[in-house]
């Protein structure tokens, strides 16, 4: 079984900013897999289905970003998961251009506060993630108000294939192995 954490902030005032961009793809993976959602539990949104063959929770926090590692702690204690080899975690990131993904079978939060959070929460860095790019502050933009932000109109399609893609590539893990998804959505 693999649970798949997608990050962001809720209530309708942070839909479709860039700190969301978790939350988009994992609304991407449950209308594409038809997972029905199983309710509020874990401090989370959450629905379970079945994605590339295999059993998968998809889960969207309830708390705050900065506070992402309390859903994911109590995921992987219930559903008994190696979090190196089951738990996938989908976050923004602004070291990457605006359409870009990059998936990872481990590695530090890379300043992103709700990875952060999960790592201190679980104990490990160990475990993937897919990072879809957001586009790098600029020099006159606080951070909270540059995550925060919504996607200029030139940027939206994009962001828009990047969520795609980034969605396939959770799907890819799970049905062809997470070196697989690596070589297929890591371009240049």
């Amino acid at each position: 079984m693999y649970i798949i954490v997608g990050l962001g902030n809720p209530g309708s005032r942070y839909e479709g900013t860039r700190h969301n961009m978790g939350f988009d793809v994992i609304d991407r993976l449950v209308v594409t897999n038809k997972v029905p959602q199983a309710g509020r539990k874990f401090h989370a949104l959450y629905g379970m289905g079945v994605i590339g063959g295999q059993k998968a929770i998809l889960a969207k926090p309830l708390t705050y970003m900065n506070l992402s590692g309390t859903c994911v702690r109590e995921l992987i204690d219930y559903y008994k998961i190696d979090p190196a080899q089951e738990l996938i975690v989908i976050s923004d990131d602004i070291a990457l251009d605006p359409g870009r993904i990059r998936i990872r079978k481990k590695g530090s939060d890379g300043g992103q506060n709700g990875l952060k959070h999960i790592i201190q929460c679980i104990g490990t860095q160990e475990f993937i993630r897919i990072r879809v790019g957001t586009g790098a502050k600029p020099s006159d933009w606080d951070l909270a108000d540059w995550v925060l932000s919504r996607f200029p109109a030139d940027e939206r399609a994009l962001v828009d294939d990047a969520i795609i893609r980034a969605a396939e590539a959770a799907a890819t893990i799970l049905a062809e192995g997470i070196d697989t998804a690596m070589n297929r959505y890591n371009v240049k």
